[in-house]
């Protein structure tokens, strides 16, 4: 089944840029937007450039493989480029994006390379039919950041793919088959970067011809602040016997400079000049004092990483990866407690890349036993915020094992003691002289210990000691007695005290055993 195309085309340069740097071309035949950047000549010459040279492919009825015959075409031009930036170093820098369908009875090619955009609306449903060529979107393609925030993404501009006559670039290429009443739209990033797809679709649903969609589409764009060059396309597909369009429209900075190239006199676009001048353009927004002029460069840093060269790539992937750490979180150490962290543990360029997202106060580090203490320490890497909030739950619970655990061996360390200290206290129990220090030689209490780590780059591994205290638990001590008294003849065991009321699960009473030896100072209530 033979079908056609009824279309419409326009471009505006916006409400900031000097000048228009897209170019667009609809035909019968072929439907195409390239959006120019870069250099000292601009983007205007490479995407008129482009065009005039792609645009062959309207003058004949393509061959059966549509791919190929668009491939062809995307060398061709991308060589263009080539050659012209050889004859004018002048022009180094400049690039372009294309977006092309290419038509033949009821089957359309698609090329397309950079962040120019395909649209097909059927069945009242828009969707996007070509994929960005941009660094974000590579964000958005690994499940690092969302659509919505890619939105927003403030390196969302830079591209991965443009051409640039700098060797060979391969675009994505698909065919599609079309059905009667689909819509297309075609349009460059100054339309889909400011105006929403369920703006675009409600547009395309209420405007059922396609010029009265292109000019609204562009006063959206140009409400929205219009920051960048807007060129769009809107193509029905009729029966042939529906009217469909069969006069080329040429927009866009390829209309603006066509008198004065000697690439396109004898192209279809020179003829689509002719036939819409001072007609159409005015219409679509298109004719604008001052817009035959020299090619000016852009007034602020544009886009793609193959243009702007090494310096654009160390920024986005300097960038990129900034970006990619404030998505990872850990659970270290933050003074004598535990912490969330977002980043990662690292520096870059003395920059910390990691700061803190909660710390838990009542998670003190001498309460988890010596083996969490030296994970936490170490640090405990989360694959995500959730499991860091897991973990953090797990070194709760064995806080509270703990706690309960020290309050019931201080309880048993004082029954029957008179004169005792309540259980729960610091270190109720002197030192027998054995060599300890003289502090601990004597009846009172012992300060507790406070951790030395103040920051993430000074975090000790070591576990913190009570001077003159064996490994990792008080030195054995004797009951106080009277002066003059001899001391009794066993100690307190060194290892876990089992501990009758202590309220412990079987499970609990597994975690209790993590909780010694003992750290110096620790009492049941800290």
């Amino acid at each position: 089944m033979s079908l056609s195309l009824r279309f419409a085309a326009g471009s505006h340069k916006g409400m900031i840029r000097e000048g228009n740097e897209d170019s667009g071309y609809a035909g019968p035949r072929l439907l195409a937007v390239a959006d120019g950047m870069g250099g000292q000549a601009a983007g205007e010459v490479a995407s008129s450039e482009v065009l005039s040279t792609i645009v062959e492919l309207d003058e004949d009825v393509p061959g059966a493989d549509l791919l190929d015959a668009l491939r062809s075409a995307v060398d061709r031009a991308n060589d263009r480029l080539r050659v012209m930036v050889d004859d004018d170093p002048q022009l180094e820098g400049m690039g372009t994006t294309l977006t092309a369908l290419l038509w033949t009875g009821s089957r359309l090619g698609l090329a397309h390379i950079g962040d120019s955009r395909a649209y097909l609306l059927r069945d009242g449903a828009l969707e996007q039919i070509t994929q960005d060529h941009t660094w974000v979107q590579r964000l958005v393609d690994e499940g690092r950041i969302t659509e919505e925030e890619a939105d927003h993404h403030p390196q969302r501009s830079l591209l991965m793919r443009a051409l640039d006559g700098r060797g060979h670039v391969e675009p994505d290429l698909s065919v599609r088959e079309a059905r009667p009443g689909d819509r297309y739209l075609i349009c460059s990033d100054g339309l889909s970067g400011v105006v929403s797809r369920e703006t675009m679709e409600g547009t395309l649903l209420t405007y059922p011809n396609p010029n009265d969609a292109v000019q609204e589409l562009i006063q959206l764009a140009l409400r929205g602040g219009g920051p960048d060059n807007i060129t769009c396309i809107v193509a029905d597909v009729v029966d042939p016997s529906d009217q469909p369009s069969d006069s080329p429209i040429v927009v866009g900075a390829v209309a603006s400079i066509v008198d004065d190239t000697t690439t396109l006199p004898t192209t279809p676009a020179s003829r689509a000049r002719e036939l819409t001048a001072g007609e159409y353009e005015t219409e679509a927004l298109v004719s604008e004092p001052g817009s035959r002029r020299k090619p000016k460069p852009k007034s602020t840093l544009r886009r793609t990483l193959p243009i702007w060269g090494g310096v654009a790539v160390l920024v986005a992937a300097l960038g990129g990866a900034y970006y990619w750490t404030q998505t990872q979180y850990f659970v270290a150490d933050k003074g004598d407690h535990v912490a969330i962290y977002r980043g990662i543990d690292s520096k870059i360029l003395g920059l910390n890349l990691a700061s803190t997202y909660q710390s838990y106060d009542d998670v003190k580090l001498t309460m988890i036993g010596q083996t969490n203490r030296d994970a936490v320490n170490s640090t405990l890497d989360a694959a995500s915020l959730t499991e860091a909030r897991h973990t953090i739950d797990r070194l709760k619970r064995q806080a509270d094992v703990c706690r309960r655990a020290y309050a019931a061996d201080d309880a048993k360390k004082v029954e029957g003691v008179p004169g005792a200290q309540p259980a729960g206290s610091v270190d109720l129990f002197p030192q027998q002289n054995l060599g300890t220090p003289a502090a601990l030689q004597t009846n009172a209490p012992v300060g507790k210990h406070t951790p030395t780590t103040a920051s993430r780059s000074g975090r000790s591994s070591a576990p913190p000691t009570e001077p003159g205290s064996k490994g990792r638990g008080l030195s054995t001590t004797s009951p106080s007695a009277p002066a003059g008294s001899a001391p009794p003849s066993s100690a307190p065991p060194a290892t876990a005290p089992e501990a009758p009321g202590s309220g412990l699960t079987a499970e609990e009473a597994d975690l209790a055993k993590q909780c010694y030896p003992r750290p110096p100072g620790t009492t049941g209530t800290n």
